[in-house]
């Protein structure tokens, strides 16, 4: 069993915001594969399918992105999911708006929602698949991860929220090496 998990803040006013992107990955895959999310449980929005004869959740925590480990614990812990069938996606402002990085495993770097996840995990030894949002160092950060993105950047971010779902499907598919291979793309290639 696996768990993809895309990180955001629940309710209408973060819809489309910087810090959404993992809840955009997940709407994207939940159209893609014809998942409904609607199941609420285990502090997440979720939906189950399956792929490649794996039963696998699409989850969005409801938790508020700090908390995101609190969501994604309860769920690991029921399911008994090992470590490395979960896949969690989520924005970062380290990278250009427009970059893709797959990685089998890492720190949080400077993302709490990361931080919360493996706090209570207890590892770091999962893939991440990170939406590059970019950054504005004349505003403050939780401002600038709180704002929705231009209609320009809407643009630009959409075919990369569909690539990140793929490469999800890919890392179940076949494996991370070749999902990193496909698709850690460069903002404007």
């Amino acid at each position: 069993m696996y768990l993809i998990a895309g990180l955001g803040n629940p309710g209408k006013e973060y819809r489309a915001t910087r810090h959404n992107a993992g809840y955009e990955v997940i709407d994207y895959l939940a159209e893609k594969l014809k998942v409904k999310m609607n199941k609420l449980k285990f502090n997440s929005l979720y939906g189950d399918t399956f792929i490649k004869g794996d039963k696998v959740m699409l989850v969005k925590p409801v938790t508020y992105m700090n908390r995101s480990g609190i969501a994604i614990g309860e769920i690991m812990k029921f399911y008994k999911i090992p470590i490395e069938n979960l896949i969690v996606i989520y924005d970062d402002i380290d990278l250009s708006l427009g970059t893709l990085r797959v990685r089998p495993c890492g720190s949080s770097g400077s993302h709490n929602g990361m931080k919360s996840i493996i706090n209570t995990v207890g590892s770091e030894d999962f893939p991440r698949i990170r939406v590059g949002i970019g950054r504005n160092n004349r505003m403050d950060l939780a401002d600038y991860v709180l704002q929705k993105f231009s209609a320009a950047e809407w643009d630009e971010i959409i075919p990369i929220f569909e690539k990140a779902g793929e490469a999800a499907i890919e890392i179940i598919e076949t494996d991370i090496d070749s999902a990193m291979q496909k698709y850690n793309i460069r903002s404007g290639s």
